[in-house]
């Protein structure tokens, strides 16, 4: 099991040891793939972790961008999760329903904000129902909280910062899509997109770095998934995926093994892969 971490990882022992604390917050960041036909906030409403408040990724975004879920304006970011009860001295809990999925996206969104205190479920939903622990319907009560955000510009590159990093190579690109559309192989699920990878880039599909139950490996095991992908530790680190999601599960896997300078490319793979004068790379690493 996971060593716990309240500002990475927790394990649903963990959780259930301090689903009662006052200031612990728990929110329910399930998002899915269009492919997949589930509606997150419904499954929310039907069944939740107790007290846990619903985190749309998609409402929680900048929607002045064209590219999907992308982070929001620092004053929307406040206002939603004030509006959840969520602020400042909470200690913060985010789960999905894959396991770790899309809850990596939104723990590294408050660290983006400067939240410190917020840990991802390792397993998820899924692990925690599986042990028959405590599930509700009910609607949260909400208390009203004021965040107070620092945002970290540093952990986030945007287009022209990574397309620097691929020619320069100062940073290590690493992508987390699985190999096939990494290689080109196959087309890209979002019509429009080019196939291949970022030049210079580094493939570490997110999916090995989980076991089978939807746990993430242990810290030792996770550098050594980076380092025989290639990766050059000793640099600092831009992750990307398809669109800002995944990535996150990197981020997240860096950090538990003690990998602090990294950086997500918000627009990832759905914004480079639509700019026809971005170079690509196909094949392998």
């Amino acid at each position: 099991m996971a060593q716990d971490d309240p500002k990475t990882l927790v394990s649903t022992e963990w959780l259930a040891a301090h689903l009662k604390d006052p200031d612990l917050r728990i929110l329910d960041a399930s998002w899915y793939m269009p492919a997949e036909n589930r509606n997150a906030k419904t499954e929310y409403d039907a069944a939740h972790i107790p007290g846990a408040r619903f985190f749309d990724i998609d409402e929680i975004s900048d929607q002045r961008s064209d590219l999907p879920h992308m982070v929001p304006p620092v004053e929307k970011f406040m206002s939603r999760l004030r509006a959840m009860g969520v602020g400042d001295g909470h200690q913060v809990v985010i789960y999905d329903g894959a396991g770790i999925f899309s809850a990596a996206r939104v723990w590294w969104l408050f660290k983006l904000m400067g939240q410190n205190d917020v840990a991802v479920l390792d397993g998820g939903l899924p692990k925690w129902q599986a042990e028959d622990r405590a599930i509700e319907d009910l609607p949260p009560v909400i208390r009203d909280r004021h965040m107070t955000v620092r945002r970290q510009n540093h952990m986030v590159k945007d287009v022209t910062q990574v397309s620097s990093a691929s020619k320069l190579g100062d940073y290590e690109i690493i992508d987390a899509r699985a190999e096939p559309r990494f290689r080109g192989d196959v087309e890209e699920p979002r019509a429009g997109l080019r196939a291949g990878h970022i030049p210079g880039s580094k493939n570490v599909p997110f999916g090995t770095l989980l076991n089978d139950n939807g746990t993430m490996k242990d810290a030792d095991t996770l550098r050594g998934i980076f380092e025989a992908a290639g990766v050059d530790l000793k640099k600092p680190a831009i992750t990307s995926c398809g669109s800002g999601v995944t990535a996150a599960v990197l981020s997240l896997a860096m950090e538990r093994f003690g990998k602090n300078d990294h950086a997500l490319y918000d627009g990832s793979w759905t914004e480079w892969g639509a700019f026809p004068t971005l170079p690509i790379a196909t094949g392998e690493a």
